[in-house]
Order: C-alpha cells, then sequence, then structure tokens
C-alpha cells in the first residue's frame, strides 16, 4: 500500500513529451499473477484520472485489480525502467488505490478495534503501514493509516480490495456507530473518489520535488506527510512507498491530476509502470496482496508483526486478537522468507521442498530475476522450523528441482530519508 505500502504501503513507479520513455522486457516474462488480479473484464475495467495521459505517452496498458493500468512505456525494457528508478527517479501512477478519510471523535478507538496498530500514540501527519483482520485473524488487506489529528485519518488500501474493504468499512461502521463505542462521537467515512494518487520514487526524487517547491522537504522524513505547495497545488504528500527508495506518494485532486503529473515528469524523472513496480517491492521485500498476502494469512506469518503495537500484542482490544495471540503465544505453523534461487526463477505456485529429505514445506508467492542483484530471488511460506536464515531448500521450478538458501529480506538495503 504503498505505499509505506510500506510504508509498504508501497513503492514502486519517462515521459514521451520529455523524450525519455521506459516500459518492461517484451517477453513480460512472469506477469501472470500481476494480470490474475484483474477483477473485471476489458469492457469493465476502471480508469484512473491518468488514463488519457498514459495513452498519449504509448503506454502498454494491461488489466491490474480491477484497472486500466500501464504496464510499461514505449520500448524501454523493464531492467532499464526498474534501473532508472535505483538510479534517478520513477514515477508511478497509483491512482486505482483506494483513498479514504475517517473522522469523527472516536475514530481513533475506531481504527483501533479494526487494526492492531497503536494509532493513540502515533504524532500528527506521521504514517504506519497496518493490516486489517478478519475475525480469525487474517490479512483482509494491508493498508497505509495517515494520522493528522486525534479526530483525522487518511487512509489507503489496495485496489483489488476495493469491494471488501469498502463493505467491511460500513459493516463494521455501523456496528461501531450503533454501540457505547461512539457514545462521545460517531465516526464517519469518506472515500476520495477519482482522485490521483501517484508515486515519485529514487534517489532523484527529493531533489527534484524540491525544485518545484518552497517547502524544505528535508523536514519531511520517511513516513511523515504534510501538505506541500507545488508550483500553485496545495497536496498531500508522505515520505515513502513501494520500491525501498527514498520517494514521495502525492495525493491530487481529480481536477489537477494530470497538470501535476505533466510537472512531475520531466528528466531526470521517467514514467514507470507495472513491470518495474513488481521488481522493486520484491527486491525491497515488500508484499503483494493476493500474491503475499490472503485471509488466511496472519500478520505474524507473514513478519509484520512489528505493525502490531507493544502494548497491543498483550491486551489490545481488536479484530482477530484471538487468533493473532495464539500465533504470537504458540509460534505460527508456517513463516514468510526471502530465497536467493539457483539456476532459473522460481514463480508463485512453485513448491518449496526440504532437502534432501525432500518433504513438501511451502510454496513460492512471488518471485523474478532481480535486475539490480543479477541473482533470482523469490519469497514465499516455508513450514515454522525450516525458515532461519542459510537454510537450503529445494524448489520445484517446471519439473526441475533448483536449490535455494532462506535468505533476509529485503534483498536491498532500503534507501529512505530518515534525516
Amino acid at each position: 500500500m504503498l505505499t509505506v505500502r510500506t510504508l509498504s504501503a508501497c513503492t514502486a513507479r519517462h515521459c514521451v513529451l520529455f523524450g525519455s520513455r521506459c516500459g518492461v522486457h517484451r517477453s513480460l516474462p512472469g506477469w501472470t499473477n500481476i494480470r490474475g488480479l484483474a477483477t473485471s473484464t476489458e469492457g469493465t475495467l476502471r480508469k484512473t484520472g491518468l488514463y488519457d495521459f498514459h495513452m498519449k505517452n504509448d503506454a502498454k496498458m494491461v488489466p491490474f485489480a480491477g484497472y486500466q493500468m500501464p504496464l510499461a512505456y514505449g520500448n524501454i525494457g523493464q531492467s532499464a525502467s526498474h534501473a532508472h528508478v535505483r538510479t534517478d527517479a520513477g514515477l508511478f501512477d497509483v491512482g486505482h488505490m483506494v483513498q479514504s478519510n475517517f473522522r469523527g471523535r472516536t475514530v481513533t478507538a475506531f481504527l483501533e478495534w479494526l487494526t492492531p496498530s497503536s494509532l493513540t500514540s502515533l504524532a500528527p501527519y506521521t504514517s504506519t503501514l497496518s493490516v486489517l483482520l478478519n475475525e480469525k485473524g487474517g490479512i483482509i488487506d494491508d493498508t497505509v493509516i495517515t494520522k493528522h489529528s486525534e479526530d483525522a485519518y487518511y487512509v489507503v488500501t489496495n485496489a483489488g480490495r476495493r469491494d471488501r474493504d469498502l463493505a467491511w468499512f460500513k459493516e463494521k461502521l455501523e456496528e461501531w456507530n450503533a454501540s457505547d463505542s461512539a457514545k462521545s462521537g460517531k465516526v464517519e467515512h469518506e472515500v476520495l473518489e477519482d482522485w490521483g494518487l501517484v508515486a515519485l520514487q529514487g534517489p532523484a526524487a527529493a531533489q527534484y520535488l524540491q525544485s518545484l517547491t518552497s517547502f524544505n522537504l528535508r523536514e519531511l522524513t520517511f513516513g511523515k506527510s504534510a501538505f506541500v505547495p507545488i508550483k500553485g497545488f496545495n497536496l498531500h504528500v508522505a515520505r515513502g512507498g513501494y520500491t525501498g527508495e527514498d520517494g514521495f506518494e502525492i495525493s491530487i485532486p481529480p481536477s489537477q491530476t494530470e497538470d501535476v503529473t505533466k510537472l512531475l515528469c520531466n528528466a531526470p524523472v521517467q514514467l514507470a509502470g507495472l513491470g518495474a513496480r513488481d521488481s522493486l517491492r520484491l527486491e525491497a521485500g515488500m508484499c503483494l496482496y493476493g500474491n503475499d498476502l490472503d485471509e488466511d494469512t496472519t500478520p505474524v506469518e507473514a513478519g509484520l508483526t512489528w505493525v502490531i503495537g507493544k502494548e497491543r500484542k498483550e491486551t489490545g482490544d481488536f479484530i482477530g486478537a484471538e487468533g493473532v495471540r495464539k500465533h504470537l503465544k504458540d509460534g505460527p505453523p508456517r513463516r514468510r522468507v526471502g530465497f536467493i534461487v539457483d539456476g532459473a526463477p522460481a514463480r508463485q505456485g512453485a513448491q518449496i521442498y526440504s532437502s534432501p529429505q525432500k518433504e513438501l514445506i511451502g510454496v513460492v508467492t512471488s518471485g523474478i530475476p532481480s535486475p539490480t542483484l543479477g541473482k533470482n530471488i523469490a519469497m514465499g511460506y516455508v513450514k515454522s522450523g525450516f525458515h532461519k536464515k542459510g537454510t537450503e531448500v529445494d524448489i520445484d521450478v517446471r519439473n526441475k528441482m533448483r536449490k535455494a538458501i532462506v535468505s533476509p529480506m529485503p534483498f536491498m538495503k532500503p534507501n529512505y530519508w530518515r534525516g
């Protein structure tokens, strides 16, 4: 999500207008997982506010999470686009994400019921990666929550979970507002329909954005946000992203989305699509909902225990707390880990076996040849006990066993700006 996706939330994202274009490898290896998140036929796919802009810039559009989204631009390969974000800066359209405002005197308590995060202690204009949990402690969605004040929050959730999330919010808001918990004030939910959201990511992102604003971006450290004047536009800017690089996620009113995006994609910034975004996020060890997270997976299994507030692990009254505490106390039956894979890349669904016993112990959820590292990387779930760093396993890649080693994530050192 993001964002911070994470921030996790999430990250990672030139412009034909300015002479530099980029895309993904022509053969598009391994994109069944990205395409698999499409939730509608092409005739009913949604469009972000930048659809016409993408078409003018020679984007290859594909179904993703119910939207028509840019996979690549022009003729530049995925590796080149990926590398440009690592060395300079890329701009991603993430306007398919669901942006929401939650307001009310009891909103902090409501969101602490909906998630396991400690929001009471979160400073204003600070963000945190979090998770929405079902009654069993399974992850409905991962989300980035930004606290503006004690009674106002900005929340970003995944497009592919839009219907599930919005229905869940509606159900739980009705339950909350009808209970004694809302005696001092009800909670309201506003979806920012059709708002734009772009992610400017990479080591050159801060210098480029600074050239467009009088706001001192050095004061905006990782996980912080502010309303920033950008060439006459006053925009919500959060420092974070989905790439492991320094960067910003910028929320834009519908009428301003294309104009702001044009300001943000001059050289050295290049437009980047889903192809680069997926390889960047996997190098950064970040999850993709539907691949690496689902409703049968708890945050403990997913390696996201850190999103659970310290004081809430034992006493927090949040939805799904019993299932989460059981895994915290007894240990989870499986754990999300990273792998370095010999030979060919292991893709989503590849089965993992113990070595040399050949016991089936898990499954790969995401995998690519890493453009930055020059190695095949993957993440997946294995039985507890096989999750320790350096454990050797075998992965079935197209009916051939490939040696792999459990490796810590992220696969590359993050380059977040922490001041």
